[in-house]
């Protein structure tokens, strides 16, 4: 079983060592495809000043050859120089910026996580009763509202109206409402998941025998049923972790969180190719293991799965 496993595990990281490659190919050659210059502004260049420019960051050489170049410094993480911010280098940008996104993404994935799974188990718990039919009107209202949407309304209502909160990002407590507008989509879907995987688990035979023994309520709720009902929520880990970092690029410009996702949007506003790569391509990496990680969690939490 342990070769069978490491052959699963290395057989994983292959297939996302490719992807990240494939993921690399197609962001360089789709950005280079794009006609405007990386140089152009609203300051007029001479065009020994773009030559000397393009020389700089490597521009003239044949596109092949920056392929190549640019896909051996990825994988040492540099991502060359910023064209916008001149004299930073990409992965120190992304780097400051991606404090702030980490901290938003984690803890709106615990909130989501953790609140997730306990009313996923007590909705499962009390069918048809109307702690269920509460818990399924509210999810059913939250995964029919984008995560941008929630931010609007939340910065209209919480932060403006109310002002119980802070509307941006960078002052003290101003990460509470991107992280609730990040945290409520993946929670609803959480809570629906783990209500279906828990109904279907209680109704097992293993269930019954250890109930027919005479086991308390509790022992087997949380050490047969809950255990077992998690399974299918790892799986949602990686699409949560994609919505999560996908839907902070608007969150964080709707509450001015100086986060990747309004590093990413000012980038293209200023045409900074380079970071727009750097960026595009550190979070396919970030997004790519993490589901590797998933991937051989679940393995290991379910060992009934067939190792191909």
């Amino acid at each position: 079983m342990n070769a069978r496993f490491a052959m699963y595990a290395l057989k994983r990281l292959g297939m996302a060592i490719l992807t990240i490659f494939l993921v690399v190919m197609i962001t360089f050659f789709t950005m280079h495809a794009i006609p405007a210059s990386p140089f152009s502004s609203e300051k007029a260049k001479s065009n020994a000043t773009i030559a000397a420019l393009e020389a700089k960051y490597g521009f003239d050489k044949p596109l092949g050859i920056q392929f190549l170049n640019y896909l051996k410094n990825v994988m040492v993480f540099d991502f060359g120089l910023s064209t916008a911010w001149v004299g930073s280098t990409v992965f120190d940008l992304i780097k400051s910026g991606f404090s702030y996104s980490a901290s938003i993404g984690i803890s709106a994935a615990l909130i989501a996580i953790v609140l997730g799974i306990i009313l996923g188990a007590i909705a499962a718990l009390t069918r048809g009763r109307w702690p269920d039919k509460i818990v399924q009107v509210v999810t059913t209202a939250m995964v029919s509202m984008p995560s941008f949407v929630m931010a609007t309304v939340l910065l209209l209502v919480i932060s403006l109206q109310l002002g119980w909160l802070p509307s941006m990002g960078n002052q003290p407590g101003g990460l509470v409402l991107p992280i609730i507008s990040l945290s409520l989509y993946p929670m609803a879907y959480i809570t629906r998941l783990e209500r279906s995987s828990m109904l279907d688990v209680l109704g097992q035979d293993y269930i019954r025998t250890a109930r027919a023994k005479g086991l308390r309520s509790g022992l087997v709720i949380f050490k047969h049923a809950l255990k077992n009902a998690l399974i299918p929520v790892l799986t949602y880990a990686g699409p949560m972790i994609a919505y999560i970092l996908t839907g902070s690029m608007v969150v964080e410009n709707i509450f001015s969180v100086p986060g990747l996702g309004r590093l990413f949007v000012n980038s293209m506003l200023r045409t900074d190719y380079m970071m727009v790569m750097g960026v595009t391509i550190f979070l396919a990496i970030l997004i790519i293991m993490l589901n590797f990680i998933t991937d051989v969690l679940y393995k290991v939490m379910d060992p009934r799965i067939d190792l191909r």
